[in-house]
């Protein structure tokens, strides 16, 4: 059985259709049918069903992929094993975050970290989704959720608190008169959106964006009411905190990252910084 074969069969089966599986392997349609019947002879197994949109796996096929994605995280880590065992005399470490998180906690205090440890550098990255760490898309993340991934070290550093803010305009405002600002609806599900639409009580959204800087930039123009991380809202002074009728929800922020890690010391410092960072700005709740 040659090796390669089962890695074009995992972007099948990851795909669920041989252009697909091409596009991501950087080949054509016909090399990746081929290296899969390859396969299919050398196991003696029908691994796959040609339907008219796309290629389904049979139930053989099935168990083949599990085994085949099993053995690739195997590989991912030896990577990542490697690199912490070769760690030269100064190292690049990639962290991912929330773009309010990498904004503004993890930004600001970038400068102190460096001072301390000038042979680190450090690339940040702010974005919404969470990023492949198997992938190399970062070496740590800052997470909103726990990950489900058992072999993801995983650290429980603060917990994000939110509250209601606005400018001072809606102080002279009745309640029933004020305006919300909110995310897209894509976001509906968020736990803070949620909260916040238990607070309208039929009150209209005037604004939504799917950033949460973009909503505090609306907010200190006067446009309306909107939920913040306290982190944000207590330290613009061009906003106020509203009092509120029920409890706003927090979420805790996980650390996550491979253990292989652990034994990188320059990755440790990373480690230890953004769970000083944070737990300073956030600090997590003594229950789980």
């Amino acid at each position: 059985m040659d090796w390669q074969d089962l890695h074009y069969f995992l972007a099948l089966a990851r795909w669920g259709s041989m252009s697909a599986a091409a596009k991501e392997l950087h080949v054509d349609h016909a090399t990746v049918s081929r290296r899969i019947a390859a396969l299919e002879t050398s196991l003696g197994l029908r691994l796959t069903e040609r339907l008219p949109r796309r290629t389904a796996l049979t139930e053989q096929g099935k168990v083949i992929a599990s085994l085949a994605d099993e053995m690739n995280r195997i590989a991912d880590r030896v990577g990542i094993q490697a690199k912490s065992l070769s760690a030269a005399p100064a190292a690049a470490v990639r962290i991912s975050a929330s773009p309010a998180v990498a904004a503004q906690l993890i930004a600001p205090a970038v400068a102190e970290f460096t001072q301390r440890h000038p042979t680190i550098s450090l690339s940040l990255s702010g974005v919404s989704h969470h990023v492949q760490l198997n992938k190399g898309e970062a070496d740590i993340a800052v997470r909103l959720t726990r990950p489900d991934d058992p072999d993801l070290l995983t650290r429980r550093i603060g917990t994000m608190r939110f509250g209601l803010y606005a400018s001072p305009y809606w102080l002279d405002k009745p309640p029933d008169s004020w305006v919300f600002i909110a995310y897209e609806n894509s976001l509906d599900h968020v736990t803070q959106q949620q909260w916040l639409e238990s607070l309208l009580e039929g009150r209209r959204i005037i604004f939504r964006a799917s950033d949460l800087m973009a909503q505090q930039q609306a907010a200190r123009s006067g446009l309306g009411v909107v939920t913040l991380p306290c982190f944000m809202g207590d330290n613009d002074s061009s906003l106020i905190k509203l009092p509120v009728s029920s409890r706003p929800p927090g979420r805790s922020m996980w650390l996550v990252a491979y253990p292989e890690y652990r034994r990188d010391p320059f990755a440790v410092m990373v480690m230890e910084f953004l769970a000083d960072v944070i737990g300073k700005a956030c600090p997590p709740d003594r229950t789980p």
